[in-house]
C-alpha cells in the first residue's frame, strides 16, 4: 500500500491531481516558490521606495483613493486562478507565479500597514509600518521557499 502524506490528503474526495490536465512539466517545480519570494520582495522593496521618495502619492480614481492593498487583491486573483486551474505552459506558469507574487507584496505590505498605522500617508513611514511588511513577506517568503522544496522531493 502507498504511503501518503499531508500532501495528499484529499478531505472532500474531489480527487484534484487527477482532474488537473497539465503535464508534469508544467507543474511548479522546486523553482516557483524561489521566484514567487523573489518578486515578492522585490515588488515590497520598490514600493517602499518608491513611497518613501513620495509618500503622498495616492492613485485615485472617480475621487476614491484605491490603496495598494485593493490593485494588489486584484493581481492575485488575476494570476492565481489560472494557477490553480491548471496552465499548460511552463512559461505561462513562471510568468503568473511571479504576477502572483507582485499582487502578494502589494497585499502584505498595504495589509499590515492598514492594521498597525491610522492609514495616513505620514504613517506609512513610521517603523512599525517597515517592520512589519518585512516581517509579512519575510514568512511568506519562507513558507513560499519551504514548501516548493518539500514538494520537489
Amino acid at each position: 500500500m502507498p504511503r501518503s502524506s499531508a500532501v495528499d490528503i484529499d478531505p472532500f474526495g474531489l480527487n484534484l491531481m487527477a482532474m488537473n490536465s497539465t503535464p508534469d512539466s508544467a507543474r511548479p517545480g522546486p523553482r516557483a516558490g524561489f521566484l514567487l519570494a523573489a518578486s515578492m520582495t522585490v515588488t515590497f522593496a520598490l514600493l517602499r521606495i518608491a513611497l518613501t521618495r513620495s509618500p503622498n502619492s495616492d492613485f485615485d480614481v472617480l475621487g476614491h483613493n484605491i490603496h495598494h492593498l485593493f490593485t494588489g487583491v486584484l493581481i492575485v486573483v488575476a494570476s492565481a486562478i489560472p494557477i490553480a486551474t491548471g496552465v499548460r505552459s511552463p512559461r505561462v506558469l513562471g510568468g503568473l507565479t511571479a504576477l502572483l507574487g507582485v499582487g502578494l507584496g502589494l497585499v502584505l505590505d498595504e495589509w499590515v500597514y492598514l492594521i498597525v498605522t491610522d492609514g495616513s500617508n505620514a504613517s506609512y513611514l513610521l517603523p512599525e509600518s517597515l517592520i512589519g511588511g518585512v516581517i509579512l513577506v519575510t514568512v511568506a517568503s519562507v513558507y513560499a521557499i519551504s514548501l516548493s522544496i518539500f514538494r520537489s522531493r
